[in-house]
């Protein structure tokens, strides 16, 4: 009697493993399906990351984030033999699924996963609106307060009307550097 539902399909199934260990995961894993001979039931495995723009010491630089840290997927069709390889994998936690049963991901989360992965030019996503009061956080003009006059969604840039000597001036920041009032 087989502990698994064998159903003989390839899916993607998720997997806990200690966070920050999703990197030593996949290459553990992809180690041990060549050398334990599994290319025939476990055919992909991954750590889904996208790319995010972060402001650091007042410079712009795009980092990978994990879109699920303390997870990895793997693509493989669930046996005992393939479910104890990957299971017994150092630093993994488990499959997700009830009981010892690992639950697929749908095909159209999996779709989702890989478009967001797949984005090579990382967005600027900008939850302003002309009009909005802000403070700026960062930059020369650090614990100013304005109101919103233009958004720049290609440049990532928007645009302050900050009073400075009594007067309201245009000033043109990055998105990252003022925060809502």
């Amino acid at each position: 009697m087989p502990r698994q539902q064998v159903t003989g399909e390839k899916n993607w199934y998720a997997l806990h493993t200690y966070s920050g260990y999703e990197d030593s995961v996949v290459a553990a894993l992809k180690q041990r399906i060549e050398s334990l001979g599994m290319e025939e039931k476990i055919f992909d495995v991954l750590a889904p990351k996208e790319k995010k723009i972060k402001i650091r010491e007042g410079k712009r630089q795009v980092v990978e984030e994990k879109i699920f840290p303390g997870y990895v997927l793997v693509q493989m069709i669930v046996n005992d033999d393939s479910w104890y390889v990957v299971r017994n994998t150092s630093n993994v936690t488990g499959f997700v699924g009830s009981g010892t049963i690992p639950t697929p991901v749908s095909l159209s989360e999996m779709d989702t996963i890989r478009k967001r992965m797949g984005v090579s030019e990382p967005k600027f996503k900008i939850d302003f609106k002309a009009g909005d009061l802000v403070r700026i956080t960062d930059g020369p003009f650090r614990d100013y307060e304005g109101k919103v006059s233009e958004i720049d969604e290609e440049k990532g840039k928007i645009k302050v009307m900050v009073t400075i000597f009594g007067r309201e001036t245009p000033v043109e920041i990055d998105s990252l550097q003022v925060k809502k009032l």
